[in-house]
Order: C-alpha cells, then structure tokens, then sequence
C-alpha cells in the first residue's frame, strides 16, 4: 500500500486526527498548570495574595480561554 491509500476513510482519519489534537493540548495545558500552579507552588495562597498568585490565576484563566477557543475552532 502506498501512503495515500493506508485503508482508512479520509473523513475517520481527519477525525481522529481532531481528537488526538484536542487530548494533546488539553494534556500540555494540564501539565503545564499543575507544574506551575503546585510544583512551583504559584497556585499556593498561604501567608496572603501575592503578586504572583494573582499573575498565576490571570495567566490561567486566559489559557483555559483559549484552549476553549481552540477547541470550538476545532470542532465546529
């Protein structure tokens, strides 16, 4: 079999391709949140609101935006 003819319906393999790229960024963007977020521990509030508390939370509720954008884009 050449590459073009892999026996797969185009219209399955582009929507695979859809889910497989919306769990990889929906998985980057989990890792990335959880290691700034308690790893670093940006998400801690303990002796008060810091600077970088309100910058963490900012910067998270912008990326959950546009990782809900990039999904509607994607399955619309």
């Amino acid at each position: 079999m050449d590459e073009y003819n892999s026996g797969m319906d185009p219209e399955m393999k582009a929507y695979f391709r859809k889910i497989m790229s919306s769990f990889s960024w929906g998985a980057v963007w989990l890792i990335t949140t959880a290691t700034l977020g308690i790893f670093l521990q940006l998400g801690f509030i303990a002796d008060g609101i810091r600077w970088y508390n309100i910058a963490f939370y900012l910067l998270l509720a912008a990326s959950v935006y546009f990782l809900v954008r990039y999904y509607h884009r994607v399955w619309r």
